[in-house]
């Protein structure tokens, strides 16, 4: 461990830069921040999302995830899906498959919160999308999926890791 700034970080943590945001500097538990830029997420032709009012959960060693609101998610292509998760800090997760117009499926591309746990009501039926399985943009910024397949989180050129997920991060 390493401090700089008064704040404690491993010692294989990336320093932040200029204009740079460091998961090491994120809280636990995790907190909401509003999102201004634009967030868009697609897959081919057709505009999943476009907000400009995305909400980010920041959470220690973990890239922030983008929540958009519903009303800014074209709810003609997207579905419920099977399945479920708990996150100790939201709560109940439920998942969404897209379903375009050709009858085409991709599986389990998102998750929401109906219920979230009161420090979360804010994302009360939002939607997060993996950006491993649809193209999701930050301000014309291609995100990069978090390492490890199971995670969420939008890894876009400001942030600086090491990030939960990559290989030897088991163990956080």
């Amino acid at each position: 461990m390493w401090q700089y700034d008064g704040r404690v970080r491993p010692r294989t943590a990336d320093m932040p830069g200029p204009g740079e945001e460091s998961v090491w500097d994120y809280p636990r538990p995790p907190r909401l921040v509003s999102d201004m830029r634009r967030v868009l997420v697609s897959v081919g032709d057709h505009v999943i999302a476009d907000t400009r009012r995305a909400v980010r959960v920041l959470e220690t060693a973990s890239p922030p995830t983008f929540y958009l609101p519903p009303d800014d998610i074209d709810q003609t292509l997207i579905v419920a899906a099977s399945g479920a998760s708990m996150c100790e800090w939201k709560g109940a997760a439920s998942y969404w498959t897209v379903l375009l117009p050709d009858g085409t499926r991709i599986e389990a591309v998102g998750w929401s919160y109906p219920k979230p746990k009161p420090a979360f009501a804010a994302i009360a039926g939002w939607l997060s999308f993996y950006p491993a399985r649809l193209h999701c943009e930050v301000d014309g910024e291609r995100v990069r999926p978090q390492p490890g397949g199971f995670y969420g989180g939008w890894l876009t050129d400001e942030i600086v890791g090491p990030v939960k997920g990559e290989p030897g991060t088991g163990h956080w």
